[in-house]
Protein backbone atom coordinates (compact mmCIF):
# COMPACT_ATOMS: atom_id res chain seq x y z
CA UNK A 1 0.00 0.00 0.00
CA UNK A 2 2.91 2.36 0.72
CA UNK A 3 4.24 1.87 -2.81
CA UNK A 4 0.83 2.69 -4.28
CA UNK A 5 0.54 5.81 -2.12
CA UNK A 6 4.00 6.99 -3.22
CA UNK A 7 3.17 6.41 -6.90
CA UNK A 8 -0.09 8.29 -6.49
CA UNK A 9 1.60 11.23 -4.77
CA UNK A 10 4.19 11.65 -7.53
CA UNK A 11 1.50 11.33 -10.21
CA UNK A 12 -0.72 13.96 -8.60
CA UNK A 13 2.17 16.37 -8.08
CA UNK A 14 3.12 16.18 -11.75
CA UNK A 15 -0.50 16.41 -12.89
CA UNK A 16 -1.21 19.36 -10.61
CA UNK A 17 1.63 21.37 -12.09
CA UNK A 18 0.50 20.59 -15.62
CA UNK A 19 -3.22 21.15 -15.02
CA UNK A 20 -2.55 24.46 -13.33
CA UNK A 21 -0.42 25.63 -16.24
CA UNK A 22 -2.66 24.54 -19.13
CA UNK A 23 -5.36 27.16 -18.65
CA UNK A 24 -3.68 29.71 -16.41
CA UNK A 25 -5.40 32.61 -18.18
CA UNK A 26 -9.09 33.36 -18.37
CA UNK A 27 -8.66 34.12 -22.07
CA UNK A 28 -7.62 30.51 -22.79
CA UNK A 29 -10.63 29.17 -20.92
CA UNK A 30 -13.06 31.51 -22.60
CA UNK A 31 -11.63 30.62 -26.02
CA UNK A 32 -12.34 26.94 -25.31
CA UNK A 33 -15.89 27.81 -24.28
CA UNK A 34 -16.37 29.67 -27.56
CA UNK A 35 -15.63 26.45 -29.41
CA UNK A 36 -11.90 26.78 -30.13
CA UNK A 37 -10.36 23.34 -29.63
CA UNK A 38 -7.30 23.78 -27.35
CA UNK A 39 -4.99 21.60 -29.42
CA UNK A 40 -1.76 22.62 -27.68
CA UNK A 41 -3.19 21.87 -24.22
CA UNK A 42 -4.47 18.49 -25.36
CA UNK A 43 -1.11 17.52 -26.87
CA UNK A 44 0.64 18.28 -23.59
CA UNK A 45 -1.74 15.98 -21.75
CA UNK A 46 -1.14 13.19 -24.24
CA UNK A 47 2.63 13.63 -24.22
CA UNK A 48 2.69 13.22 -20.44
CA UNK A 49 0.74 9.96 -20.74
CA UNK A 50 -2.05 11.01 -18.39
CA UNK A 51 -4.82 10.16 -20.87
CA UNK A 52 -3.75 6.49 -20.90
CA UNK A 53 -3.36 6.18 -17.15
CA UNK A 54 -5.74 3.19 -16.86
CA UNK A 55 -4.71 1.48 -20.10
CA UNK A 56 -2.54 -1.66 -19.53
CA UNK A 57 1.18 -1.28 -20.16
CA UNK A 58 0.99 -3.95 -22.87
CA UNK A 59 -1.22 -1.57 -24.87
CA UNK A 60 0.96 1.48 -24.36
CA UNK A 61 -0.60 2.87 -21.20
CA UNK A 62 0.58 3.45 -17.66
CA UNK A 63 -1.25 0.41 -16.26
CA UNK A 64 -2.28 2.16 -13.05
CA UNK A 65 -4.96 0.87 -10.68
CA UNK A 66 -8.34 2.60 -10.43
CA UNK A 67 -7.59 3.70 -6.86
CA UNK A 68 -4.55 5.57 -8.20
CA UNK A 69 -6.40 7.19 -11.09
CA UNK A 70 -9.68 8.37 -9.58
CA UNK A 71 -7.77 11.09 -7.62
CA UNK A 72 -6.32 12.22 -10.95
CA UNK A 73 -9.85 12.85 -12.24
CA UNK A 74 -10.62 14.62 -8.99
CA UNK A 75 -7.65 16.89 -9.63
CA UNK A 76 -8.88 17.59 -13.16
CA UNK A 77 -12.17 18.66 -11.62
CA UNK A 78 -10.27 20.91 -9.22
CA UNK A 79 -8.78 22.77 -12.19
CA UNK A 80 -12.05 22.62 -14.19
CA UNK A 81 -10.23 21.56 -17.34
CA UNK A 82 -12.24 22.52 -20.45
CA UNK A 83 -11.15 19.28 -22.13
CA UNK A 84 -12.55 15.71 -22.31
CA UNK A 85 -9.72 14.47 -20.12
CA UNK A 86 -11.76 12.42 -17.65
CA UNK A 87 -13.87 10.98 -20.45
CA UNK A 88 -10.74 9.93 -22.37
CA UNK A 89 -9.20 8.20 -19.34
CA UNK A 90 -12.34 6.12 -18.78
CA UNK A 91 -13.19 5.43 -22.42
CA UNK A 92 -9.61 4.45 -23.30
CA UNK A 93 -9.50 2.01 -20.40
CA UNK A 94 -12.83 0.45 -21.36
CA UNK A 95 -11.82 0.01 -24.97
CA UNK A 96 -8.36 -1.37 -24.17
CA UNK A 97 -9.69 -3.81 -21.57
CA UNK A 98 -12.19 -5.06 -24.15
CA UNK A 99 -9.28 -5.87 -26.46
CA UNK A 100 -9.49 -2.85 -28.75
CA UNK A 101 -6.68 -0.61 -29.96
CA UNK A 102 -7.09 2.84 -28.45
CA UNK A 103 -7.23 5.50 -31.20
CA UNK A 104 -5.06 8.59 -30.91
CA UNK A 105 -6.72 11.77 -29.70
CA UNK A 106 -9.56 12.44 -27.28
CA UNK A 107 -12.30 9.92 -26.49
CA UNK A 108 -15.66 10.24 -24.80
CA UNK A 109 -18.57 8.21 -23.45
CA UNK A 110 -22.14 8.18 -24.71
CA UNK A 111 -24.40 8.36 -21.64
CA UNK A 112 -27.50 6.17 -21.66
CA UNK A 113 -30.21 6.04 -19.03
CA UNK A 114 -31.85 2.64 -18.46
CA UNK A 115 -34.34 2.11 -21.27
CA UNK A 116 -32.50 4.38 -23.72
CA UNK A 117 -30.64 1.62 -25.55
CA UNK A 118 -28.59 1.98 -28.70
CA UNK A 119 -29.22 -1.04 -30.93
CA UNK A 120 -27.15 -2.67 -33.64
CA UNK A 121 -28.96 -4.52 -36.42
CA UNK A 122 -27.74 -7.60 -38.27
CA UNK A 123 -26.19 -5.40 -40.97
CA UNK A 124 -24.05 -3.58 -38.38
CA UNK A 125 -26.01 -0.30 -38.40
CA UNK A 126 -27.01 1.58 -35.26
CA UNK A 127 -30.39 2.94 -34.30
CA UNK A 128 -31.26 5.19 -31.41
CA UNK A 129 -30.23 8.45 -29.80
CA UNK A 130 -27.44 9.39 -27.45
CA UNK A 131 -28.22 12.38 -25.25
CA UNK A 132 -25.70 15.05 -24.23
CA UNK A 133 -22.55 13.26 -25.38
CA UNK A 134 -19.57 15.24 -24.04
CA UNK A 135 -17.27 16.56 -26.78
CA UNK A 136 -18.92 14.38 -29.43
CA UNK A 137 -17.69 16.60 -32.25
CA UNK A 138 -14.04 16.37 -31.22
CA UNK A 139 -13.65 12.90 -29.71
CA UNK A 140 -14.03 9.25 -30.63
CA UNK A 141 -17.15 7.91 -28.92
CA UNK A 142 -17.30 4.68 -26.92
CA UNK A 143 -20.91 3.58 -26.51
CA UNK A 144 -22.67 0.64 -24.90
CA UNK A 145 -24.77 -1.04 -27.59
CA UNK A 146 -27.14 -4.02 -27.77
CA UNK A 147 -26.43 -6.19 -30.80
CA UNK A 148 -28.92 -8.09 -32.97
CA UNK A 149 -28.78 -11.09 -30.58
CA UNK A 150 -29.51 -8.93 -27.55
CA UNK A 151 -25.92 -9.09 -26.26
CA UNK A 152 -24.11 -6.01 -24.90
CA UNK A 153 -21.14 -4.79 -26.92
CA UNK A 154 -18.94 -1.71 -26.96
CA UNK A 155 -19.01 0.34 -30.15
CA UNK A 156 -16.38 2.83 -31.28
CA UNK A 157 -17.71 5.73 -33.33
CA UNK A 158 -15.70 8.49 -35.00
CA UNK A 159 -16.17 12.12 -33.93
CA UNK A 160 -19.51 13.42 -35.10
CA UNK A 161 -18.30 16.57 -36.84
CA UNK A 162 -21.82 17.60 -37.79
CA UNK A 163 -23.11 17.36 -34.22
CA UNK A 164 -25.21 20.20 -32.86
CA UNK A 165 -23.90 23.21 -31.01
CA UNK A 166 -25.45 22.36 -27.63
CA UNK A 167 -23.20 23.25 -24.71
CA UNK A 168 -23.45 22.67 -20.99
CA UNK A 169 -23.74 25.46 -18.46
CA UNK A 170 -20.00 25.03 -17.99
CA UNK A 171 -19.41 25.86 -21.65
CA UNK A 172 -18.35 22.36 -22.72
CA UNK A 173 -19.93 20.88 -25.89
CA UNK A 174 -22.44 18.10 -25.23
CA UNK A 175 -24.69 17.63 -28.28
CA UNK A 176 -27.52 15.15 -28.63
CA UNK A 177 -26.81 12.61 -31.37
CA UNK A 178 -29.22 10.79 -33.66
CA UNK A 179 -27.31 7.64 -34.63
CA UNK A 180 -29.89 5.96 -36.89
CA UNK A 181 -27.95 4.28 -39.70
CA UNK A 182 -24.51 5.04 -38.24
CA UNK A 183 -21.88 2.32 -38.64
CA UNK A 184 -19.34 1.81 -35.81
CA UNK A 185 -15.68 1.69 -36.73
CA UNK A 186 -15.19 -1.30 -34.42
CA UNK A 187 -17.06 -3.49 -31.92
CA UNK A 188 -15.77 -5.24 -28.82
CA UNK A 189 -17.46 -7.44 -26.19
CA UNK A 190 -18.66 -5.55 -23.13
CA UNK A 191 -18.09 -6.69 -19.57
CA UNK A 192 -21.11 -8.19 -17.81
CA UNK A 193 -21.40 -5.30 -15.36
CA UNK A 194 -21.90 -2.76 -18.16
CA UNK A 195 -25.03 -4.61 -19.26
CA UNK A 196 -26.70 -4.10 -15.88
CA UNK A 197 -29.57 -1.58 -15.83
CA UNK A 198 -27.33 1.05 -14.24
CA UNK A 199 -23.91 -0.42 -14.95
CA UNK A 200 -22.88 1.72 -17.93
CA UNK A 201 -24.23 4.91 -16.38
CA UNK A 202 -22.59 4.18 -13.02
CA UNK A 203 -19.11 4.33 -14.52
CA UNK A 204 -19.72 7.81 -15.88
CA UNK A 205 -21.44 8.79 -12.65
CA UNK A 206 -18.36 7.85 -10.62
CA UNK A 207 -16.23 9.86 -13.04
CA UNK A 208 -18.40 12.93 -12.55
CA UNK A 209 -18.53 12.42 -8.77
CA UNK A 210 -14.74 12.61 -8.59
CA UNK A 211 -14.73 15.77 -10.69
CA UNK A 212 -17.41 17.26 -8.46
CA UNK A 213 -15.32 16.64 -5.36
CA UNK A 214 -12.31 18.32 -6.96
CA UNK A 215 -14.38 21.26 -8.13
CA UNK A 216 -16.00 21.71 -4.73
CA UNK A 217 -12.58 21.82 -3.09
CA UNK A 218 -11.53 24.59 -5.48
CA UNK A 219 -14.73 26.60 -4.92
CA UNK A 220 -14.35 26.30 -1.16
CA UNK A 221 -10.71 27.40 -1.40
CA UNK A 222 -11.80 30.53 -3.28
CA UNK A 223 -14.37 31.25 -0.56
CA UNK A 224 -11.89 30.80 2.28
CA UNK A 225 -9.27 32.97 0.58
CA UNK A 226 -11.81 35.74 0.04
CA UNK A 227 -13.12 35.49 3.60
CA UNK A 228 -9.59 35.86 4.98
CA UNK A 229 -8.67 38.87 2.84
CA UNK A 230 -11.89 40.84 2.35
CA UNK A 231 -12.18 43.43 5.11
CA UNK A 232 -15.50 44.88 6.22
CA UNK A 233 -16.15 46.97 9.33
CA UNK A 234 -12.47 46.83 10.19
CA UNK A 235 -11.89 43.08 10.07
CA UNK A 236 -11.85 40.17 7.59
CA UNK A 237 -15.33 38.89 6.85
CA UNK A 238 -14.10 35.41 7.82
CA UNK A 239 -14.16 36.61 11.44
CA UNK A 240 -17.94 36.98 11.32
CA UNK A 241 -19.84 34.03 12.75
CA UNK A 242 -22.37 33.87 9.90
CA UNK A 243 -19.60 33.53 7.32
CA UNK A 244 -17.79 30.95 9.43
CA UNK A 245 -20.99 28.95 9.70
CA UNK A 246 -21.53 28.95 5.93
CA UNK A 247 -17.97 27.86 5.23
CA UNK A 248 -18.18 25.13 7.88
CA UNK A 249 -21.40 23.85 6.33
CA UNK A 250 -19.80 23.74 2.88
CA UNK A 251 -16.75 21.96 4.28
CA UNK A 252 -19.01 19.34 5.83
CA UNK A 253 -20.76 18.75 2.51
CA UNK A 254 -17.39 18.37 0.78
CA UNK A 255 -16.15 15.94 3.42
CA UNK A 256 -19.24 13.73 3.04
CA UNK A 257 -18.93 13.67 -0.75
CA UNK A 258 -15.22 12.92 -0.52
CA UNK A 259 -15.85 9.99 1.81
CA UNK A 260 -18.45 8.57 -0.59
CA UNK A 261 -16.02 8.80 -3.50
CA UNK A 262 -13.21 7.28 -1.47
CA UNK A 263 -15.46 4.31 -0.73
CA UNK A 264 -15.93 3.70 -4.47
CA UNK A 265 -12.23 4.15 -5.31
CA UNK A 266 -11.18 0.46 -5.58
CA UNK A 267 -13.70 -0.22 -8.34
CA UNK A 268 -13.74 0.46 -12.06
CA UNK A 269 -16.42 -1.50 -13.94
CA UNK A 270 -16.98 -4.34 -11.44
CA UNK A 271 -20.57 -5.19 -10.61
CA UNK A 272 -19.84 -4.74 -6.90
CA UNK A 273 -18.98 -1.09 -7.50
CA UNK A 274 -22.29 0.00 -9.03
CA UNK A 275 -23.94 0.78 -5.70
CA UNK A 276 -20.84 2.59 -4.43
CA UNK A 277 -20.75 4.69 -7.60
CA UNK A 278 -24.44 5.48 -7.17
CA UNK A 279 -23.91 6.62 -3.58
CA UNK A 280 -20.87 8.69 -4.57
CA UNK A 281 -22.70 10.48 -7.39
CA UNK A 282 -25.86 11.08 -5.37
CA UNK A 283 -23.93 12.55 -2.45
CA UNK A 284 -21.55 14.59 -4.58
CA UNK A 285 -24.36 16.03 -6.72
CA UNK A 286 -26.29 17.05 -3.64
CA UNK A 287 -23.22 18.62 -2.03
CA UNK A 288 -22.17 20.47 -5.19
CA UNK A 289 -25.24 22.69 -5.23
CA UNK A 290 -24.73 23.67 -1.60
CA UNK A 291 -20.99 24.31 -1.91
CA UNK A 292 -21.43 26.44 -5.03
CA UNK A 293 -24.16 28.43 -3.28
CA UNK A 294 -21.97 29.11 -0.26
CA UNK A 295 -18.98 30.10 -2.40
CA UNK A 296 -21.03 32.69 -4.25
CA UNK A 297 -22.60 33.96 -1.03
CA UNK A 298 -19.18 34.52 0.52
CA UNK A 299 -17.76 36.27 -2.53
CA UNK A 300 -20.92 38.27 -3.15
CA UNK A 301 -21.17 40.16 -6.42
CA UNK A 302 -17.47 39.62 -7.14
CA UNK A 303 -18.00 35.90 -7.61
CA UNK A 304 -20.46 36.49 -10.45
CA UNK A 305 -18.11 38.66 -12.51
CA UNK A 306 -16.46 37.32 -15.63
CA UNK A 307 -13.07 38.40 -14.29
CA UNK A 308 -13.12 36.21 -11.17
CA UNK A 309 -12.24 32.51 -11.77
CA UNK A 310 -14.93 31.15 -9.43
CA UNK A 311 -17.52 30.89 -12.20
CA UNK A 312 -15.33 28.55 -14.26
CA UNK A 313 -15.65 26.07 -11.39
CA UNK A 314 -19.21 26.62 -10.21
CA UNK A 315 -20.75 26.51 -13.69
CA UNK A 316 -19.17 23.09 -14.15
CA UNK A 317 -20.37 21.97 -10.74
CA UNK A 318 -23.92 22.85 -11.75
CA UNK A 319 -23.46 20.95 -15.02
CA UNK A 320 -21.69 17.88 -13.64
CA UNK A 321 -24.23 17.34 -10.88
CA UNK A 322 -26.88 16.44 -13.49
CA UNK A 323 -24.68 14.57 -15.99
CA UNK A 324 -24.66 10.74 -15.99
CA UNK A 325 -27.68 10.82 -13.72
CA UNK A 326 -28.50 13.50 -11.17
CA UNK A 327 -28.93 12.97 -7.46
CA UNK A 328 -32.63 12.11 -7.79
CA UNK A 329 -31.92 9.40 -10.35
CA UNK A 330 -29.35 7.75 -8.11
CA UNK A 331 -31.36 8.23 -4.92
CA UNK A 332 -34.19 6.32 -6.57
CA UNK A 333 -31.83 3.54 -7.68
CA UNK A 334 -30.34 3.27 -4.16
CA UNK A 335 -33.82 3.21 -2.65
CA UNK A 336 -35.01 0.46 -4.98
CA UNK A 337 -31.89 -1.58 -4.23
CA UNK A 338 -32.49 -1.17 -0.48
CA UNK A 339 -36.15 -2.18 -0.78
CA UNK A 340 -35.23 -5.23 -2.83
CA UNK A 341 -32.68 -6.30 -0.22
CA UNK A 342 -35.19 -5.98 2.62
CA UNK A 343 -35.00 -4.22 5.96
CA UNK A 344 -32.86 -6.81 7.71
CA UNK A 345 -30.27 -6.73 4.91
CA UNK A 346 -30.09 -2.93 4.62
CA UNK A 347 -27.21 -2.47 7.07
CA UNK A 348 -25.15 -5.20 5.42
CA UNK A 349 -25.90 -3.70 2.01
CA UNK A 350 -24.45 -0.36 3.09
CA UNK A 351 -21.75 -1.33 5.56
CA UNK A 352 -20.40 -4.64 4.29
CA UNK A 353 -19.40 -3.40 0.86
CA UNK A 354 -16.56 -5.37 -0.76
CA UNK A 355 -13.27 -3.50 -0.73
CA UNK A 356 -12.52 -4.34 -4.36
CA UNK A 357 -10.51 -7.09 -5.96
CA UNK A 358 -7.11 -7.64 -4.38
CA UNK A 359 -3.97 -8.54 -6.26
CA UNK A 360 -1.19 -10.86 -5.07
CA UNK A 361 0.50 -8.03 -3.20
CA UNK A 362 -2.66 -7.39 -1.21
CA UNK A 363 -3.45 -4.06 -2.86
CA UNK A 364 -6.83 -3.07 -4.27
CA UNK A 365 -6.96 -2.92 -8.04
Amino acid sequence: MAAMAETGSVLLDEAGRLFGDLFASAEARLAAERGEWPEAAWRRLEEQGFTLALVPEAKGGAGLRPAEVWPLLRLAGHYALPLPFAETVIAAALWARAGGEVPAGPLTLAPALPGETLRLDAAGRLSGRAHAVPWAGQAYIVASVTDARGKPVLALLPPQKEAGARRTLGGDPAPDLVLDGATPEALRPASASLSLPHGWLALGAHMRAEQLVGGMARALAYAIEHANTRVQFGRPIGKFQAVQHMIAEAAGELAAATAACDRAAPFFDEEEGVLDAAIAKARASEAAGKVAEVAHQVLGAMGFTREHPLHFTTRRLWSWRDEFGGEHHWHEMIGRRALAAGGEALWRLLADRPEGVMDEAGEAR
